[in-house]
């Protein structure tokens, strides 16, 4: 067996040996992430047809896939908890029982790589050796999923080395199968350190690192082993003294996570000396340092982002990060000069192209889209523009704040800073987005995502929130991060935004930091500290922005949060005895606070 020759780790071996027996491979090949093996299955996956090679001069190293019409995103309900007890999946979870699981999906998965071949990828989520890092094996028959874990993980057979004998790394098998959307399933076992994906090829459900290691696995890790696996950016500001604050911030989906990510200063701070740089878009895993702070990595080597709606004006530093390297998927194939086109990309979609299901294609005059609106570019981190110089830093960068936020038309001001940490815990756990025309159903229906993490979380979100807690209990509150909630959707009666959002969330950002450091004032609310609307620096928006439109976003109507306090205690409901004592407490303030 191949592996044999990198690795005398028993727990390893028998596994493989399990699995290869399970799924008759005709052919096993370890991935040991070399350029040279890359290229080899670039070239294998475009004889096939499975990926098409794009114009090498506009974008070298770049490759165009499409999935099966019925696999086209993450799909929840097909997506398992399995753990002993359906208590420690929680409310928000699906469960099934472990047994009944593995039978199942073992059923599915027997002798499905007959006639195909077994890829083994070793893999590190976060740089490899680093004390905040995991190890990972996935097994597919997919060279898509190869090439994009080779982008969003760090795939090397070096992880062994790290492993040595442990039993301390996440077991993922993926089969294609027959892509069979009623026999599709996602299924995390956080008790076994398992991952098993059946019947798909789409990134969100087969990259087993990313939601599914990284979140599902990895919070229920944390969880046990006291830190934390969160659904949050990394986000370094400069100043112009050249010191550097971090911050991570969580967003549900549609609220702009992946453009504060990159975020470009206004004008005015540019020429000041500000920037900003990215340590991660998507993921955080954070530990309390030797020094009592909380420190977190990225646990990711890449990007895998949603196109269309990303260009030039929206989000520069994303679009520069898709230029090399990376694989479209499900966008429109620009057959004049092979390259790809999404909505949003430009105002020039072309005539001579393939829509995203393979079919024809002209951008001027087809009512159907050209790329599926969930298509994706899988992209280096390497080559984003303003990736930070701590990236690699395997001890990971210091948090100053934690930022919780969402899509809500009238409620939630601009910012408002938590009156300490378990109020912080509690305005995480309050987080909802108000649903817009993009989702399916209802426009403006309250949806409830704890600190993003409601699909994510690989155990009873009670408990989750409890673990927020007790990380609260160990941190010396000078060192804590402090919580803070924005909201950049604030409207008019007429419906127009209030705020003018992308770079200029960089005003906000500064208070938040100036917060942090003791250099503000707020003002105390029913619901946490405000700014002074004069601690928010307008300088060059303020044909768009008067003073008296800043201080109305920053207004709190008690009316308004009266309501929401109804819509927070039928949510917590749900979670019965799990729900923490603490956040029954935060509650009752915040209504006697109204009350006032």
């Amino acid at each position: 067996m191949v592996i044999e020759n990198v690795t005398k780790n028993q727990s390893v071996l028998d596994w493989v040996k399990d699995k290869i027996e399970l799924v008759q491979p005709d052919k096993v090949v370890l991935i040991d992430g070399s350029q040279e093996q890359i290229d080899a299955l670039r070239a294998e996956a475009c004889s096939t047809g499975e990926m098409i090679k794009l114009n090498q001069e506009k974008l070298p190293d770049c490759y165009l896939h499409r999935t099966a019409v019925n696999d086209v995103a993450r799909v929840e309900g097909r997506t398992f908890i399995c753990s002993r007890e359906e208590k420690n999946a929680g409310p928000t979870n699906n469960w099934m029982d472990p047994e009944k699981a593995y039978k199942m999906l073992y059923d599915i998965a027997r002798n499905s790589y007959k006639g195909r071949t077994m890829y083994i990828i070793p893999y590190s989520m976060g740089p490899i050796g680093s004390p905040l890092s995991k190890v990972g094996i996935e097994l597919t028959d997919s060279i898509y999923v190869v090439l994009n874990m080779c982008i969003m993980t760090r795939v090397s057979t070096k992880v062994f080395d790290v492993l040595g004998d442990s039993n301390d790394w996440v077991r993922g098998l993926h089969c294609k199968c027959e892509i069979n959307e009623e026999k599709r399933y996602i299924c995390q076992f956080p008790e076994d350190n398992t991952i098993i994906s059946v019947n798909s090829g789409y990134g969100g459900n087969v990259l087993l690192g990313k939601k599914c290691f990284a979140l599902r696995i990895a919070s229920y890790q944390g969880w046990k082993e006291g830190w934390q696996a969160e659904h949050m950016l990394i986000l370094g500001i400069e100043n112009p003294q050249h010191e550097v604050k971090y911050i991570c911030a969580a967003f549900p989906s549609a609220c702009g996570k992946t453009n504060l990510a990159m975020l470009i200063p206004p004008e005015t701070y540019l020429k000041k000396g500000y920037k900003v740089w990215c340590v991660g878009d998507d993921i955080s895993w954070i530990r309390k340092g030797a020094d009592g702070r909380l420190y977190a990595i990225n646990p990711e080597n890449g990007f895998f982002g949603v196109a269309p709606g990303t260009n030039e004006k929206s989000n520069p530093n994303a679009l520069a990060s898709t230029k090399k390297g990376t694989i479209f998927t499900n966008v429109a194939h620009n057959l004049d000069d092979n390259t790809v086109w999404w909505e949003g990309l430009d105002k020039n979609p072309p005539t001579n192209a393939v829509d995203w299901k393979g079919n024809p294609w002209n951008g001027q005059t087809s009512e159907e889209k050209g790329a599926h609106p969930n298509s994706r570019f899988t992209a280096p981190a390497v080559n984003c523009p303003c990736l930070s110089p701590e990236f690699e830093n395997p001890n990971g960068v210091p948090i100053s704040a934690f930022v919780f936020g969402g899509r809500r038309a009238k409620l939630a001001p601009l910012v408002y800073q938590s009156r300490d940490w378990n109020n912080g815990v509690f305005v995480g756990s309050i987080m909802a987005s108000e649903t817009t025309a993009a989702a399916a159903g209802a426009v403006g229906v309250v949806r409830r995502d704890p600190m993003a993490m409601l699909p994510f979380c690989g155990y009873n979100m009670g408990d989750y929130w409890q673990h927020w807690i007790d990380i609260g209990k160990t941190l010396d509150p000078d060192k804590a991060p402090k919580i803070f909630n924005v909201n950049w959707f604030r409207k008019s009666d007429d419906g127009k935004f209030l705020w003018p959002g992308f770079g200029d969330n960089l005003r906000v950002l500064e208070w938040i930091i100036d917060r942090c450091e003791g250099k503000v004032d707020a003002v105390e609310t029913p619901i946490g500290y405000v700014p002074n609307a004069e601690d928010i620096n307008l300088e060059g928006i303020e044909d768009e922005v008067s003073r008296d439109t800043l201080k109305s976003i920053l207004n709190v109507d008690k009316d308004l949060w009266k309501e929401e306090t109804k819509g927070i205690e039928e949510f917590y409901a749900k979670f019965g005895d799990t729900l923490p004592e603490e956040l029954k407490h935060q509650l009752s303030i915040l209504k006697e606070n109204l009350d006032k």
